[in-house]
């Protein structure tokens, strides 16, 4: 009797990670999806917060995914770990702060693990290989096919790494030779156009999918790699704890001074949001006029203080107005009230901007 022969899936809610896992499932092989929880992907976060962003579906699409697949879906935290990835990735950076060629090896390597753990628990109810959406071509860091062997082989996955919709493109691996899945069913696609998945997914009957744009974390956008690399130069050292990302999403981030940084909710979400974290900074919020709760990160003295009230209340509805009265919060909870002229140089502000 055959064995039923089982793969692991790195599933990241796009398109290319469920055509994979359809590929190998039409030919009969059972597949378990795993996403790692890296604290960076832009996924729920923004899109739950921001009322611009209120019409986008709010859903995890690595889950949705693994529900329109039928397969088990194991999310794993490995924010802590993922640490040294970002902050010395041995391949170095993308265009941004994105070290997206080591975090690839990190992720299959993380998913090799658990391969070889359940191998290692029950042989039979084991995974056999691992499967990644990744198509040559696609991403000019870590999807070329001078790096594929890099990734199988500094993950530890070697020829049980298994990538179906560029396979004919690339040496039989082990499921192939095996004939655990048939190669000439497998895809040899190649390059950024995403014609090819779009045909594939209407041949699969895939109608509702997470649409291309451009990954789905934060680390490979422009502005978002600023603010990280400025809180690296602000703090003297490469390092952060999981607030530091998350707040690094929302608002606006002006720093007058190397040692402390005004950040400024543009909406009510992100107002509401900033306000869970009162117990953990200097926070400004406009008294007499309408306006944005502010948080003041790093070491102000009283005079930074005022400056960051004078910007905070540039951008409130008493923006033209000679004085604003403001409170002022430490983070024990302490407020004051003091009244400050609103900050009128467009000019210096804008060089404040992170």
């Amino acid at each position: 009797m055959a064995i039923q022969r089982k793969a692991i899936a790195l599933i990241s809610g796009g398109l290319d990670s469920m055509l994979a896992v359809k590929a190998v499932q039409k030919q009969g092989i059972i597949v378990e999806g795993v996403n790692f929880y890296t604290g960076f992907c832009v996924e729920g976060h923004t899109h739950a917060i921001r009322k611009k962003d209120k019409e986008k579906e709010k859903r995890n699409n690595s889950l949705w995914v693994a529900e329109q697949l039928g397969i088990r879906m194991n999310i794993v935290d490995i924010s802590e770990e993922y640490k040294k990835i970002v902050l010395n990735p041995q391949h170095g950076y993308g265009a941004n702060l994105n070290p997206c060629l080591d975090c690839k090896i990190f992720m299959v390597e993380k998913a090799n693990t658990m391969l070889n753990k359940a191998r290692e628990m029950a042989e039979e109810k084991g995974f056999d290989f691992i499967i990644t959406g990744e198509v040559i071509g696609q991403r000019p860091k870590s999807q070329r096919k001078e790096t594929m062997p890099i990734i199988a082989r500094e993950s530890g996955a070697d020829d049980r790494l298994l990538r179906p919709l560029c396979a004919k493109l690339l040496p039989p691996t082990l499921p192939e030779r095996e004939g655990w899945v048939d190669r000439e069913q497998l895809y040899g696609f190649n390059g950024r156009s995403r014609k090819p998945q779009i045909a594939l997914a209407q041949e699969f009957g895939l109608e509702d999918f997470a649409q291309p744009s451009g990954g789905c974390c934060f680390l490979t956008d422009e502005s978002y790699s600023r603010k990280l690399a400025d809180l690296w130069t602000a703090r003297g050292r490469k390092d952060y704890e999981l607030d530091d990302i998350m707040l690094l999403k929302v608002g606006r981030h002006i720093r007058p001074a190397q040692h402390y940084k005004v950040i400024i909710s543009r909406e009510e979400g992100e107002n509401n949001f900033l306000m869970g974290y009162r117990k953990q900074f200097h926070s400004i919020k406009c008294i007499s006029h309408g306006g944005p709760l502010s948080l003041v990160d790093g070491d102000p003295s009283e005079e930074d203080l005022l400056t960051a009230a004078r910007i905070a209340c540039r951008f409130s509805q008493g923006r033209d107005c000679d004085q604003v009265t403001v409170e002022i919060q430490d983070k024990h909870g302490v407020a004051r009230q003091v009244d400050v002229s609103p900050m009128a140089n467009d000019d210096i502000l804008q060089s404040w901007y992170v």
